[in-house]
């Protein structure tokens, strides 16, 4: 079974994660995606995410509910510990041992991927699925930071061409800061939760602007 992992903070999770899910599944034939909330992402402070774990997981449980090739892994977000991606696939490559994995990310952390920890262990134990973030980014950048990154790692590093979807995290958290609309930038049904429980304010503390996405 071709597994494909979709790691993020989703604060919250919008119409380009779900957009992004869809299009790699039918492009590269994947069975199914599994969607995995950070916990302790080691590049970011908890503090800084801002939104609590329990919201950010509940965001992505409304988001892919009516997709039954959707599903969530709460691995990461359940660990007290700060999660590295090398450490998950492993876990992952040894727990379920008839699954190939697929690791989706986008252009900025290929780029970055060398400040990971161990790299090499991760890129032995899953194929990465790479995909742009923003216009800005070209094709022929991502073609040779792939293949910089496939000779000197024997990794196997696809490129998607989905499209791109230019609004951000932190863009709709600054959105629904300044009491602006976000219809059509996530489902519906997290839009609700969000205005429900009152996630990223009221609209009037613009405090939470300086999250990060």
């Amino acid at each position: 079974m071709k597994t494909g992992i979709m790691g993020g903070t989703f604060n919250p999770i919008h119409n380009g994660h779900l957009m992004l899910a869809g299009h790699v599944m039918e492009e590269f034939g994947l069975d199914e995606i599994w969607f995995m909330p950070n916990g302790n992402p080691p590049h970011k402070r908890q503090e800084s995410i801002g939104t609590s774990t329990s919201d950010r997981l509940e965001m992505v449980r409304i988001a892919i509910g009516d997709c039954p090739k959707f599903s969530i892994q709460p691995y990461e977000a359940e660990k007290k510990t700060v999660s590295y991606s090398y450490q998950t696939m492993e876990e992952f490559r040894k727990s379920y041992p008839d699954r190939d994995f697929y690791f989706i990310i986008g252009a900025d952390s290929l780029f970055q991927m060398e400040t990971w920890g161990h790299p090499d262990r991760l890129l032995s134990c899953c194929t990465v699925i790479a995909a742009k973030r923003d216009s800005k980014e070209t094709d022929q950048d991502m073609k040779k930071q792939i293949s910089y990154l496939e000779g000197k790692y024997h990794a196997q590093i696809l490129l998607s061409q989905s499209p791109v979807f230019e609004v951000s995290s932190s863009e709709i958290r600054e959105m629904i800061q300044r009491n602006h609309p976000i219809e059509g930038l996530v489902p519906e049904g997290v839009a609700d939760y969000i205005r429900e429980n009152h996630i990223y304010g009221d609209g009037n503390d613009e405090s939470e602007n300086q999250q990060n996405a």
